[in-house]
């Protein structure tokens, strides 16, 4: 049961949070599907029923492989990624995970994300994890209710 409709309670933050996780065909010339695996993959880290159900769902309806959807948690083992979208799931499970361990973000981690990604890649890379570390969050603390969940 979701124990507050922080979108009424707080809604200017709410709605700038919603405007940082802007959802259109391309972000940054990175693919939506990249994007939406990489908040999959954080929201799995995290924790979080919520997002990760919601971005399942947005893969799926985009057409993504589901054996792809399916094989996240284990994104370092198999055939299901490209090294570009490996090394955008070690970046995202570098910045989540701050806490667990030095050096925080480590070179070789940013190094393999230059080979795949330009700065401006990269960029928008870094503040699509950082949004949905912070949806994460929140969904999770208010206890946000998948919406394919149906009492």
């Amino acid at each position: 049961m979701t124990r507050m409709d922080i979108a009424a309670l707080a809604p200017a933050a709410y709605r700038a949070l919603t405007a940082l996780d802007s959802r259109s065909e391309q972000n940054g010339g990175l693919p939506i599907g990249l994007l939406n695996l990489v908040r999959l993959r954080v929201s799995q880290i995290n924790g979080c029923a919520y997002c990760v159900d919601l971005h399942s769902h947005d893969l799926a309806k985009a057409g993504e492989n589901p054996a792809r959807i399916y094989a996240v948690g284990a994104w370092d083992e198999g055939p299901f990624f490209s090294p570009a979208e490996r090394a955008a799931f070690e970046l995202a499970e570098s910045m989540t995970r701050l806490s667990e361990g030095m050096p925080r973000v480590p070179d070789e981690v940013w190094e393999r994300a230059t080979v795949h990604y330009d700065e401006a890649q990269l960029a928008q890379l870094v503040m699509v994890i950082t949004t949905i570390n912070a949806w994460n969050r929140v969904a999770v603390t208010v206890r946000m209710v998948p919406e394919s969940y149906a009492e």
